[in-house]
């Protein structure tokens, strides 16, 4: 979608909360597709690449919740 077709608001708080839950909606499913990569059995540098980041990144940002949640981290071999 173009810059110019993107629907603004005159207010921009509103524009700013829409912002933060589309961000927060997007971490709800990077989390939601991580924590399911891994329980397939994915490798942290296979969940990297699909994010476009590094796997030191990833697993920075996710291993002590998936631990928390009872995920079998693979190890490097």
């Amino acid at each position: 979608m173009p810059a110019d077709e993107i629907p603004v608001t005159q207010d921009p708080a509103d524009a700013l909360a829409a912002v933060a839950a589309l961000r927060r909606l997007a971490d709800q499913l990077e989390d939601a597709g991580v924590e399911q990569a891994m329980r397939a059995g994915w490798s942290w540098p296979e969940v990297a690449e699909a994010l476009g980041v590094t796997r030191q990144a990833v697993h920075k940002k996710h291993a002590n919740r998936l631990i928390a949640a009872g995920v079998t981290l693979r190890r490097r071999q």
